[in-house]
């Protein structure tokens, strides 16, 4: 967001790939990385969801500039300001529609997350509508979260912020992972309309106690009662911990896809069937736990196992300790880096501080420019820890042109 003039930052690897491409459009900083995927007998360089990725980042901003080399391996990126869905910008009737290939394996979260830290930073309002063969809004093994937390878990966090107003993620066709986790024609669209000049200062060093859980869960082309099975499953062991508890039911028919068969070129067959579970923790100050589970795209997993599954992974992020969980940390702490020039602080379990995405997190920000974190440990009775970063000031550089 600011003059790209300086020398590109040096990476290696496809290690962090979408967090550190929206740490340099944040701070308006070029990288180079290298090294993607060299070794790879079959599909060296990047994969499609990343390129996927690079085309979205260049829909919602102007200027940017993308130098891939002729193997892939070898990605340059120097960001332009961050336009939104702005008149003139690629966007239609204010809309921006992003079309994600069939050969994508990771879930919409992927590209919402970045999307969701780019739009408070924005000049115009972000509005794009995620459709195509390859939209999976389901959990999926690679490890993104569902777009229900994504609406749940991490959307309200950006109240604490000062912003709050017109944000919306709309799920207007739900899938789950296809054929080989690939594919799975879902439909999402992110409306995010207050843009800020610079986020408010973030305190949360109180993680309070859970008052109550609520979830989702969804099935697409398999019978309903796969949903009633896992809410029972999963009621089974969140009762005794909370009485205020409810889940849920979402059952939609299965998208259809254009079929690869030669025989019947016209034909159409359906895609993202299965089922999947997402449940979040909400404590009396306001702190969010979130955890997912979905049915494997080989199946063979029942319904009442993928209750528990989820619920014991919610307890698990609740007992990891800490105002904020594993999956809304790193945005947390890329917004408390971008917010006003003062000290923030947030309480964090020390088993989510020392996972290698929080660690790399905190390396790749000292890269950016952006301060170091402060430690200490928590006063409370709770094992945690406290951090606190210096807000560097930045800002909206689009709002205060216009």
């Amino acid at each position: 967001m600011s003059n790209n003039t300086h020398a590109p930052l040096r990476f290696t690897t496809q290690r962090a790939f979408a967090s550190r491409l929206t740490l340099s459009t944040l701070t308006g900083r070029p990288i180079r990385i290298s090294q993607i995927r060299p070794s790879s007998p079959t599909n060296p360089g990047l994969a499609p969801h990343e390129v996927s990725l690079l085309r979205l980042l260049e829909a919602v901003t102007n200027g940017s500039a993308i130098e891939i080399s002729y193997t892939g391996t070898i990605l340059e990126y120097r960001p332009g300001l961050i336009t939104g869905s702005a008149p003139g910008s690629g966007a239609s009737g204010g809309v921006i529609r992003h079309e994600i290939s069939a050969n994508c394996a990771r879930g919409v979260s992927y590209f919402l997350i970045p999307l969701c830290l780019l739009a408070p930073f924005s000049k115009a309002p972000v509005n794009v509508l995620f459709t195509g063969p390859g939209v999976i809004t389901s959990a999926t093994p690679a490890g993104d979260i569902s777009a229900d937390s994504v609406r749940t878990a991490i959307l309200p966090l950006f109240a604490k912020f000062g912003i709050s107003n017109n944000i919306e993620l709309r799920i207007l066709r739900r899938s789950n992972p296809g054929p080989r986790g690939k594919g799975g024609a879902g439909e999402v669209q992110l409306v995010f309309g207050h843009q800020v000049r610079l986020p408010k200062t973030f305190h949360l060093l109180n993680p309070g106690r859970v008052k109550r859980i609520r979830g989702v869960a969804y099935c697409t082309g398999v019978p309903a009662s796969n949903n009633a099975r896992m809410i029972d499953a999963a009621r089974g062991i969140l009762n005794p911990m909370t009485g205020d508890t409810y889940i849920f039911s979402d059952v939609s028919s299965a998208p259809y896809i254009p079929s690869r068969d030669q025989a019947n070129p016209n034909g159409k067959t359906k895609t993202g069937i299965g089922f999947g579970l997402s449940l979040v923790a909400e404590s009396s100050t306001g702190c969010l736990y979130s955890a997912d589970a979905v049915a494997p795209p080989s199946g063979g997993v029942p319904p009442e196992d993928l209750g528990q599954q989820c619920a014991y992974q919610l307890l698990e992020s609740v007992t990891a300790g800490g105002a904020i969980s594993s999956v809304s940390a790193p945005t947390v702490l890329t917004l408390m880096a971008m917010s006003s020039e003062d000290v923030g602080r947030v309480q964090i379990g020390k088993d989510v501080i020392a996972t290698e995405q929080i660690i790399g997190l905190g390396r790749d920000m000292r890269m950016f420019g952006l301060s170091g974190w402060g430690f200490r440990e928590s006063t409370g009775p709770e094992n945690d820890v406290v951090i606190s970063v210096v807000g560097r000031g930045v800002g909206n550089v689009g709002r205060k042109i216009a």
